[in-house]
């Protein structure tokens, strides 16, 4: 059975990319549009790993992640995202949230690197 990703981000093209993307690894994947909709998923049909952006149309990546983790505290969470940051902030603030900080203009090569190495087999 094909391992269950979540994918958050309120840019349909990127949700769409990111879809048709994992699809062709072998991952089901759930692409929603908000915070609210990842909850629901969550609760209903809990990933294996998740994938968020940090800036969220409704609110922030950041806020939502710290829920998850409430519900799902070893549910590995990847930070994709449009905002670069320094990397001491990454290090410091971001990299304690989550499992690892992909920047979205990163190959999908190597974001399925990441992914494969979060993932268990």
């Amino acid at each position: 059975m094909p391992k269950h990703i979540l994918a958050i981000d309120d840019e349909a093209i990127i949700r769409e990319l990111l879809t048709e993307f994992l699809t062709v690894l072998n991952l089901r994947v759930t692409g929603v549009s908000t915070g609210a909709e990842a909850l629901q998923v969550v609760a209903t049909d809990p990933p294996d790993l998740i994938i968020t952006d940090l800036q969220l149309e409704e609110s922030d990546g950041l806020e939502f992640i710290e829920k998850f983790k409430e519900t799902l505290p070893n549910v590995p969470v990847i930070l994709l995202t449009g905002m670069l940051f320094d990397s001491k902030v990454v290090e410091q603030r971001i990299k304690a949230k989550v499992s690892a900080y992909v920047p979205k203009t990163t190959p999908l090569s190597e974001l399925a690197k990441v992914i494969r190495g979060l993932l268990p087999d």
